[in-house]
Formats: C-alpha cells, structure tokens, sequence
C-alpha cells in the first residue's frame, strides 16, 4: 500500500479552517460577508467572552431554502459563481465555498433561514463539521446563524486565542470597517447586554464617521472626491475562437475614489489608522499605502502616517480577489495607473484644501502609534478592550501584545452622551439652531405616527432612537463641514503682521482670527517649492566661491557622493574629488555658504546611508526633494532673526503662493491659527 492517502473531507475542511478561520473576528468577517451578499439592510451581530462562545449574527437578507441551506455547508458549493471566467470579475465579497464548511468543522453552527414566502423556514444544527438536526421552522425573511464553542474540537487552536479584550477588539474593528463601507445599511454589535457598535444608515459617510467616531475625529478628516476614465480594459480581449461573436467588447471602464484624509496636523507613527476599501472590500495593499504615504510627502515627517478612509470603485475585472486566503489582499490589473491616481488625488485635494491648524489642537497633538481609529462607545467603556488603550504594544498581527491575560472584563451601562448647547439669550450657534430645527422635525413626525410593518399605527422605541441617531448624525457633520470650511489657508497673503515674538515668530491678524507664523519654515516651505519648481526647468541659480570649500568625507560617504554627484549638480553645486577622501566645493546654490553649505553637503550624504536609498535605483524623486529640504532648510531665514515689517509682508505673500502652505518640507507645521472663536471662549464671550 502506498503512502500518500487522500484526506476525508473532516480533515480538509480542518485545514481549510487553519487560512480561513484564525480567530473569532475572521468568523464576524466571513459571516457579515455572506450577509452583505444575501442584500440586508440590517445587519445585528452578538458577541460573548470576545467571540469564544458565542458568536450571532442575525440579517434580513433573502435567505435560503431548504436544499440551499443544506448545501451550502458543502465544500466549495456557492451561489455566486459558475464558471472560472466568472473568476476574473468577481462582483460579491464571498465567492469560493470554503468558510460555512470551515467554520462548521471547527465549532458548533446553528442556521436558521428562511426566504420569506408561504413555506416553512429551515433550522440547522451542526458540530464538528456533521449535521445532527434538520427541522422544518416558522422564521421570518433572513438568516440567523449562531457559531458557539470555537475550536472546541481543535484544543490546539483555542489555546493560542488571546483575551477575550483582545479578541473582542477586533470584532469591533471588522464591524466598524464594514459599516463605514455600507452607510446605507444598520450595523449593531452587542457584548452580551452592552452595545459597542450602533450605527443606523445615514446617507452620507461624513455622516457614518460622525456616529461611529465622534465630532473630534470628523473634525481632522477632510473630504476627497476623483474619477479617472481608464484607457483600455485590464483584461485583454479572449482569441478569436473563443470570442462570442454576439458578445460586445469590453469597455474600460472608470475609476472612482472617496473617502476622508487626515489634516497634517493629525499624525500617526502607524498605518493602523489607514483604511483602504475597494469596491466595498476592506484590503491591505502596499501600492495603495505607497501612493498615500507618497501623496504626503514632505508634508508630513517620513516616520509618521496620515489617517485616511479611502474608497476605490472601478470595474471588477479590474481587480483580481483571489489572490489571498482571507481575501485581505487584492492585484490591480493596471498598477501603475491606480497607484498614480490615488496619489494624485490625494495631493491635489491637499492642495485645494490649504486646511489650517488650530493652535489648541497643535498643543494637544502629536503622532501616537494607537491601534487604529477608536469608535466613541468603545473608548468611552471603563472596561474597554485592551487594544484600545495607546499605551501598549502592538503584535505582529496589528493588534497588541495583552499583558493581563487574567484581568476580568467589567461590563458597564453606556454613559449617556452629553448634548452641547445654551439658552436661546442674545445670538444662537449654528450648532444650536440645526439642533433645534431637529427636535421640530422629529416632533413633527411623531405627531402623525407612521404604520409599522404589522399594519398598526405608531412608532416603536427603536424606530424613534433610530431618527434620532440619523438626525443628530446629520446636523454634527453639517456643523463640522462648516467649520472646516473656515478655517484653511487661503487668506495668508491678506493677514496683517502685527510685530514678531522673541523675533522667531510673525504675529498677524485676519478675519479668523490670530495667526503665529514660524518664520524659519514658512521661508523653508518658500525656498523649497522654488528649487523644485527651478530644478524642473533647469534653471537653478548658483554662486561661485572666492575660494573652494574643502570638505572632508568618510570613503563610504564617497562612495555615496559618487552615487548622487549628477544630482547635485543639477541643484547648483559644482564639486569634484581633491584628494582620496575630500570634496572641493567650487561653486552652491545662492544662499548657501560657509559652514551651512558644509552641513547640508553632510546632511544629504547621511540620509542615503541606508541601502535602499543608497541603491543607485533610488528613486530620483525622492532624491531630489531630499537635496531640495536640505538646501531649503540651511538658506532659510533662522530664528532670532528680526525682521522689519515690509520684509514679514513679503514673506506672508510668497507663503500664499506655495502649493502647501501647512508645514515645512520635514513636516513641522508653518501656521497655527488662534481662532477668533476660541479666543471669545476663552474670555467666556460664549
């Protein structure tokens, strides 16, 4: 006999539960996956001890019938494909026919389901991968399936799971990411009697990221919106004897993308807080993390990472999802174009935006390596996650390393939300009239009380908090959309310098309000875009020296001269070997001279030190914006520089010019604006 056995489908199903079902959030994610599918609106998932012994998830989606709810626990049986052409454009989130096996293989499944017509709904009971019941049932439209006792035959398995803290942090994660994608539809996530996740459709996403994070959070996101036509189809037209002559040809299609970014401000030392959906599909993809880190380029320092909620939409031959076990990683077919175009519009709605940062919210600001985005309900619970709290460290899995694995889990009623406003005395905010305008619709409405779905008059407790929730969603993201539209930078060439502060920083006054301006980098920010904008035309001025420069160099740091001598001096510098280990600088960028020229020749060779930028197929760009800061930097006006009031007029002026005015090219914010707003707060004016 030989050796090589074929498994029994028990032990398949166990092995394709190891790359689909690693812990109780991937079984959440498969689940809500199928319910998405299966077209429902409202989505309720329960949780109890993170995910380990129970997990529900209850839809109304259009259910299954008897035949189908007994095959779809079948291997690789699935109602969203037929062909293997079918493979190249595949339209739902699920499509291969492994996770109800898997996860039935490895926990105890009940399946209640029912398509909602006159007959009978089917309830399903299965553990370890074998059906023990089968029973006809009076259910509603949808389906029910409930997953107890996750890896209750796979001892191994369980053991490796990590606190029910940790675990329950990243259902709560999957289930806010799903719902940030579908603001149309109801998202409920319960923890045995207390609710982390409830978020009612709304029809906007500004609006869905107001429930689901708070007004703090909306407030440092900013909206993006571009689409691109594509030029060709990504798939290549079939050969001729395999075209369908009936068929029409392929169309290329557009690309859209929407989302939210994060003002300059707001940095993160992570890309935690990075989420990338396409076509409704969370993923993570390095092209797509490249072109954003790229779009903030010397906008932001190098070490940190924006917060961006990014939505692309294109063709679904366009992408190819069966390429990862999990589904989490996806190919474009045209690379380049999406990675540009991602790029390009994120750097472009930066441009246009200008947003300005608030001088109460720099104090309190600095890049922090959290998690990721925390829902309010969740980082308001005295006994939240331990994920969720910044001060621990994340894991290899993007989560965080528990260090108290015997801590009980104390569950509390949820804390009230506290409702801002005042009494209708003297002039009234906004904020305060929406909210007002809000009660009178939601009171108007209960005056004539709609018809339920049982045919009876009236509104039940449900329907009422679900207004409300839409309502009050509605008029903080209208709130924060107005304020941010206030307060950017489009006004700096019409503020009025008042004076300087320890003749470092430009004071000046505008309608917003208080302006303090950092003059060293605001003229770096200036210098910067000009050698840029010179080196692009091949116009950059330079000075010749009375006598050269000699600057000694280590012999690896003239090997790394040798690399990017051509570079140089395209920036202005002439500079050839004097000597085994020494430079002689003859001629330099005006500006530049003396022991600031010797330090950014030192500068520059130093940040190539490491072998990815010291390959000679280091990218020119970032090669030239390198060289490009750290001539800026060295030729910018220092500090405790006094400066006379027409040379601050002229500096605010050519400040206004440049394309991103927020920060220098290291990422140091330029201007922080004391708003007029907070100013009369502050004097209890309001």
């Amino acid at each position: 006999m030989g050796r090589i056995r074929v498994l029994s489908d028990q032990v398949a199903n166990q092995i394709a539960a190891g790359e689909v079902v690693d812990r109780p959030a991937s079984v959440v994610k498969e689940l809500l996956e199928n319910a998405l599918d299966a077209g429902a609106h409202r989505i309720r998932v329960e949780v109890e001890a993170g995910g380990r012994k129970l997990i529900r998830i209850a839809d109304d989606g259009h259910g299954m019938n008897r035949d189908d709810a007994l095959l779809a626990f079948e291997r690789h049986a699935t109602s969203k494909l037929r062909t293997a052409d079918e493979l190249l454009s595949i339209s739902t989130l699920g499509f291969r026919g492994e996770a109800l096996p898997s996860i039935a293989s490895v926990a105890r499944v009940a399946l209640d389901t029912s398509i909602g017509e006159d007959g009978p709904g089917t309830h399903l009971d299965i553990a370890g991968g074998k059906i023990h019941h089968v029973d006809d049932a009076a259910l509603p439209r949808g389906t029910t399936i409930s997953v107890s006792d996750l890896f209750f035959n796979t001892p191994a398995r369980r053991k490796f799971l990590r606190a029910e803290s940790t675990e329950l942090s990243h259902v709560t994660a999957l289930v806010t990411h799903y719902a940030l994608a579908h603001p149309e539809k109801h998202f409920e996530l319960i923890s045995a009697t207390h609710t982390l996740v409830s978020a009612p459709p709304v029809t906007r996403p500004a609006e869905r990221i107001y429930q689901i994070f708070g007004k703090d959070t909306l407030e440092q996101l900013l909206p993006v919106a571009a689409e691109t036509q594509l030029d060709h189809a990504g798939l290549p037209e079939p050969p001729p004897w395999k075209r369908d002559p009936d068929e029409p040809s392929r169309k290329p299609g557009t690309v859209r993308v929407s989302g939210f970014y994060s003002k300059p401000e707001l940095q993160k030392l992570n890309r935690n807080s990075i989420y990338i959906f396409v076509n409704k599909r969370l993923i993570r993809d390095r092209l797509l993390l490249h072109a954003i880190a790229e779009a903030y380029r010397n906008i932001i320092p190098p070490t940190s990472s924006p917060v961006v909620l990014l939505f692309l939409e294109m063709p679904p031959e366009e992408v190819d999802v069966n390429v990862h076990p999990a589904k989490t990683e996806v190919r474009f077919r045209q690379q380049s174009l999406i990675h540009d175009f991602v790029r390009d519009s994120l750097r472009n709605a930066l441009i246009a935006a200008r947003p300005a940062a608030g001088f109460m919210t720099a104090l309190e600001s600095s890049p922090a390596a959290t998690p990721s985005l925390i829902p309010v309900p969740i980082s308001r619970l005295p006994g939240a996650p331990q994920d969720l709290r910044p001060d621990m460290p994340p894991d290899r899995e993007g989560g965080v390393v528990d260090t108290s694995e015997a801590e009980t889990f104390h569950l509390t009623s949820r804390p009230l939300t506290p409702v801002p406003g005042k009494l209708p005395f003297g002039e009234r905010e906004i904020a305060t009239h929406i909210e007002q305008q809000t009660m009178r619709e939601v009171a108007a409405a209960l005056m004539e009380p709609p018809t339920n779905a049982a045919g009876h008059l009236g509104c039940s407790p449900d329907d009422i908090d679900r207004a409300s929730s839409q309502q009050s969603a509605q008029a903080g993201a209208a709130q924060v959309e107005a304020d941010q539209h206030v307060a950017n930078l489009n006004h700096l060439g019409s503020l009025r310098p008042i004076g300087q502060l320890k003749e470092s920083f430009i004071l000046a006054t505008g309608d917003e309000g208080l302006w303090i301006i950092d003059q060293h980098v605001a003229h770096e920010r200036v210098l910067f875009e000009n050698i840029l904008r010179d080196r692009q035309v091949e116009k950059v001025q330079r000075q010749r020296l009375l006598m050269p420069l000699l600057v000694e160099l280590k012999p690896w740091q003239m090997v790394i001269f040798a690399q990017i001598a051509h570079e140089l001096e395209q920036n202005g510098f002439e500079v050839e070997p004097f000597g085994p280990q020494t430079l002689a600088v003859k001629a330099a960028p005006v500006g530049l001279e003396g022991a600031a020229l010797e330090r950014m020749l030192h500068q520059v060779i130093e940040q190539s030190e490491a072998p990815s930028e010291a390959s000679l197929n280091e990218d020119l760009t970032s090669l030239r914006t390198r060289i490009a800061a750290s001539i800026a930097c060295h030729s910018a006006i220092k500090i405790n520089t006094p400066l006379d009031p027409k040379r601050m007029e002229w500096l605010l002026l050519e400040l206004a010019k440049t394309e991103h005015p927020t920060s220098c090219p290291h990422g140091r914010p330029i201007a922080l604006l004391y708003s007029w707003k907070d100013i009369q707060r502050a004097f209890h004016r309001i």
